[in-house]
Formats: structure tokens, C-alpha cells, sequence
């Protein structure tokens, strides 16, 4: 079974388990990534869509060093203080401007806008857009 994805339903779905991720360890339970993703796509993990399975593994491996590039952009405010979801949101954008190469600052903000618009509160988005653009540092 292959998917036919576009870049960002994928990204949609991702966000989904990185937030199920987030949720886990706040609840200090045993991770299982390729269970996660498997679930999320419903198939066998060798069916799971490559960047998904890369951007996971890329956002959990860096994990801490990710949250500590948005604190250091945050006045006053710390990461662990925002929701879940959008804590998902950021590390996304974070994970796929430094792990895919030739991805355009503007675009990965752009999918993250998109993003906080659709399933965040609604003026989330600025915060959003903001904290990317000072945190994202084109290579």
C-alpha cells in the first residue's frame, strides 16, 4: 500500500502524532514510534511515508535542543507553558526547516500559519508566525 500525500496533509498527520507524542511523555508512557505512526496511517510501518517517519524520529531525537531554540525567542513566556498542540506545531516547522534541505524559511512559516489558522485559537497564528521567524535561521 503506497499513500499519495500531499506534503501538507502529511504535515497535518504529523502534527497529529507529534501532539500524541507530546501528550505521551507528559504522561510519562512508554513511547512506541513506529506503533504511532502505523496507527496514524493505518499500515504496516514500511508503508509509513518516508519524510513522516523522518521528521518524527528527527523531532524526538532533538527534542530538548529544539524546545530550547523557541525559549530563547520567548520573553516572559516559557515553551512548556503553551498548549500541546502548538508546541507540536513549532517543533514541526522546527524538524522540517532543519531537516529538509532547500526548504524556504517563508514557506515552512507559511505551512505553520495555515496550520495555528485551522486548528489553534484564533489569533494563535500571530504568535505562531512570530516566534518561527525569529527562532528559523536561514542556512
Amino acid at each position: 500500500m503506497e499513500f499519495e500525500l500531499s506534503r501538507n496533509k502529511e504535515q497535518e498527520k504529523i502534527l497529529g502524532i507529534l501532539y500524541q507524542t507530546l501528550v505521551l511523555i507528559d504522561l510519562k508512557q512508554e513511547l512506541d514510534v513506529k506503533q504511532l505512526l502505523m496507527d496514524a496511517y493505518d499500515c504496516d510501518f514500511e508503508d509509513v511515508p518516508l519524510f513522516s517517519q523522518q521528521i518524527l524520529v528527527y523531532s524526538l531525537k532533538n527534542l530538548d535542543k529544539i524546545t530550547k531554540a523557541f525559549q530563547v525567542n520567548m520573553i516572559n513566556w516559557t515553551f512548556n507553558r503553551i498548549n500541546k498542540l502548538e508546541q507540536a506545531l513549532l517543533i514541526l516547522s522546527y524538524s522540517h526547516f532543519y531537516y529538509v534541505k532547500d526548504v524556504d524559511k517563508k514557506v515552512v512559516i507559511d505551512v505553520a500559519v495555515k496550520l495555528a489558522k485551522k486548528y489553534l485559537d484564533s489569533t494563535d497564528y500571530k504568535f505562531v508566525n512570530a516566534i518561527l521567524d525569529k527562532t528559523l535561521q536561514n542556512a
